[in-house]
């Protein structure tokens, strides 16, 4: 069993550190919230003073932090993670941030990008997808550790690989997403009742994840965020902001994504009258009132 530090215990880091302790491991975690170190320690979960001195004398580092400008500063700021941590841990940072970020807090140190798909959902019931950037004996060793968090784990390349799997999975997610609703809502303008589109879709070429684990309307699933009034799941706002890194790869790129673009710009309306700490699926209502 190995020691770990987490530092970020939010919405997805603290159920991601609680299924550590589950497996057996030694868990030293720290976050900014009081309420969420309280949480924490009920769970098993060792109090760290600060996010150095949880990633003194750790195997494993792992972060869950909302932004690129955090990553940083928690690992490379002065007496930050990086400089705390043993020369030989394995440094992993599950956050969603761009890939310049990731590539260059990884420069010099066994460390990997690996993002997360799933949601709080997946993050409580050990179920994330892993999609991780960097060294492959890093990878090796790592694996164990996500595997306790995550049921699908993805090496799926060099340093940044694991954001840039992230990004282009979430741009496809948020446009089959808007795709589904506007599907239920034509449907409903037609008479047509959802349990009749969703028997016919989820059998046929409709067929997609936006429809047959997270549909958007109540009914045909039951655990999808429809059936509790659009409580997230995968907030509004987090989508918002995966989105928007995935617009600026493009654009750094020059790769088109018309579409993803789109879909920005309607995620950007719904958060903006009143949608984004609901799930990323209530953009229906929006469509609806369009």
């Amino acid at each position: 069993m190995a020691r770990i530090g987490f530092v970020g215990l939010g919405n997805m880091g603290l159920p991601m550190a609680r299924n550590l302790v589950r497996a057996g491991h030694e868990v030293a975690g720290y976050d900014l919230s009081a309420a969420a170190m309280d949480a924490a320690a009920e769970a098993g979960i060792t109090r760290a003073q600060s996010a150095a001195d949880a990633a003194r004398g750790a195997g494993f580092v792992i972060t869950m932090l909302p932004a690129g400008t955090h990553v940083r500063e928690a690992w490379l700021g002065a007496g930050g993670m990086a400089e705390a941590a043993p020369p030989d841990a394995v440094l992993l940072d599950c956050s969603t941030i761009d890939v310049t970020t990731a590539r260059e807090v990884a420069s010099g140190r066994p460390m990997l990008d690996a993002p997360v798909s799933g949601g709080t959902m997946g993050a409580e019931n050990g179920t994330l997808t892993f999609m991780v950037g960097g060294d492959a004996e890093a990878f090796a060793r790592a694996k164990p550790i996500l595997e306790a968090m995550g049921r699908t784990v993805v090496h799926c390349g060099a340093s940044g690989a694991g954001q840039a799997a992230k990004l282009c999975n979430n741009m496809l997610l948020a446009i089959s997403m808007i795709g589904t609703c506007e599907a239920f809502t034509l449907a409903e303008k037609l008479g047509l009742s959802h349990e009749a589109l969703f028997e016919v879709a989820s059998k046929s070429s409709g067929q997609c994840w936006s429809l047959t684990t997270y549909c958007p309307v109540p009914g045909p699933v039951p655990g999808s965020p429809a059936n509790r009034g659009y409580a997230p799941g995968f907030a509004t706002a987090l989508m918002l902001k995966d989105l928007g890194l995935s617009q600026q790869a493009a654009g750094a790129v020059g790769a088109a994504t018309p579409l993803g673009a789109a879909a920005l710009t309607l995620y950007e309306r719904f958060a903006a009258d009143g949608g984004a700490l609901r799930d990323f699926s209530g953009i229906i209502e929006m469509l609806r009132e369009a």
